[in-house]
């Protein structure tokens, strides 16, 4: 019975010491997992902005004299189609949306948006059907932040966010 007693009192602080082992990685692999879903929703979120934006301006051709072309940037922004207040996404600004159609695919390489051809079936060998116009909303040059500086991540920056959609003729 004594010897049960000595071996209990040797082995008391163990558990603890144990577990205080234990938790150190343990709230680095949950803080990891935390960061890594922040991505996604972040990445989520911009991509449903494009979104929203692309679907905004479908409805309008490029070469009226009304283009709401600041007013789909602030959808992309800010949600709305008055710029200000929170941005969706922190570090999001309107001059991080490029808008690419018929009339100005400047920040869009060497894309067509204008009387673009489509074809019954996908089959491009056969003549087209008719043409389309096409509207990109793009989000480049957006940074995502880690909220914990601890872990020694960095800035990951995202690569361009794109959404394209059929605009009216």
């Amino acid at each position: 019975m004594a010897q049960c007693r000595q071996r209990r009192s040797r082995a008391r602080g163990a558990v603890a010491v144990e577990f205080a082992l234990v938790l150190v990685p343990l709230l680095m692999l949950v803080t990891g997992v935390a960061e890594y879903g922040r991505a996604i929703y972040q990445y989520n979120a911009l991509t449903k902005a494009t979104r929203d934006a692309a679907r905004f301006l479908s409805q309008y051709a490029p070469s009226e004299p009304n283009y709401p072309v600041d007013k789909a940037k602030c959808i992309a922004v800010y949600g709305k189609t008055t710029c200000g207040g929170a941005a969706i996404v922190n570090g999001l600004s309107p001059s991080m949306v490029v808008v690419c159609d018929r009339v100005d695919s400047s920040g869009c390489g060497s894309k067509q948006f204008g009387n673009v051809a489509i074809y019954e079936g996908g089959n491009s060998s056969n003549p087209p059907a008719g043409t389309i116009n096409l509207v990109e909303v793009k989000i480049s040059g957006f940074t995502y932040s880690p909220m914990q500086s601890y872990l020694n991540v960095g800035a990951l920056a995202f690569s361009d966010i794109a959404t394209v959609m059929r605009q009216v003729l």
